[in-house]
């Protein structure tokens, strides 16, 4: 039933989409659609504006208008199935079919990051800019149907890597797309599960593995070729293998 009441309003041209408001409501009133706070129905916002605070830029505010009243029945039933409520937005911002994150983090918001050092641009020497192209990185995050993954050189990054090669942007993420994990502490059939899906939806045209030299690091190489027998790609797959002192030990066809 419409009714006057106070209820949130967003300003689209002054949100950025950090999605800290979205965290701040309880209701689960707002969510991330096409890079913006919305929010998803009137039934779902008590007007209260817990989320106005967490606003950096200050594109929340409450305003009286005609609104369904608020129902907590409707809450709670969307509470109870969040996640569900999330894969489906997700779903109709990105078209990315089944393989869909059980979460509204923003960390999981797919984007293009323009670089300050284009590949093949002169800089002053000396100095440091980055080279990453996208976001996310972590591989549970990326999205199959992101842009920047169709077509790519993808790289299967273990973590530790970043922290040991000191020229990894210049010389290893530039003009690249990235997704990282660990081979040994993390869930490592996720990995290949989703290693697959992204093999299969973006039909990247090269694969490269960059591990560490220790054991269990090598994982990611197994990994990816059990990935790519899921997936059904026939794709050139490299190795590289850092040392625990930065350097590049050894870089090879592996298939």
């Amino acid at each position: 039933m419409l009714t006057s009441r106070k209820i949130i309003e967003i300003d689209e041209e002054k949100c950025t989409g950090c999605g800290q408001c979205i965290l701040a409501c309880a209701e689960g009133a707002l969510a991330m659609v096409d890079g913006k706070a919305r929010l998803t129905g009137d039934v779902y916002c008590d007007g209260l504006g817990a989320c106005i605070g967490e606003c950096p830029e200050g594109a929340l505010r409450i305003i009286e208008r005609q609104a369904d009243d608020f129902d907590e029945a409707a809450v709670e039933e969307l509470v109870r199935n969040r996640p569900a409520a999330a894969n489906k937005l997700e779903h109709a911002r990105t078209g990315a079919g089944d393989a869909l994150l059980p979460c509204g983090c923003p960390s999981s918001q797919s984007m293009v990051l323009e670089s300050a050092d284009p590949v093949g641009a002169d800089i002053p020497t000396g100095e440091i800019v980055s080279r990453l192209g996208h976001w996310p990185i972590k591989l549970q995050l990326l999205n199959p149907m992101a842009p920047f993954l169709k077509g790519s050189d993808l790289l299967l990054m273990a973590d530790c890597t970043a922290a040991a090669f000191p020229d990894l942007h210049r010389r290893i993420l530039s003009g690249r797309a990235v997704a990282m994990g660990c081979p040994k502490l993390d869930d490592i059939d996720a990995h290949i599960n989703r290693l697959a899906e992204i093999l299969e939806a973006a039909a990247p045209r090269s694969l490269t593995v960059v591990h560490m030299e220790v054991p269990c690091c090598s994982g990611f190489v197994l990994a990816a070729k059990k990935a790519l027998e899921k997936s059904g790609r026939d794709l050139h797959l490299d190795r590289m293998m850092i040392s625990r002192r930065g350097e590049i030990m050894e870089q090879v066809a592996v298939i």
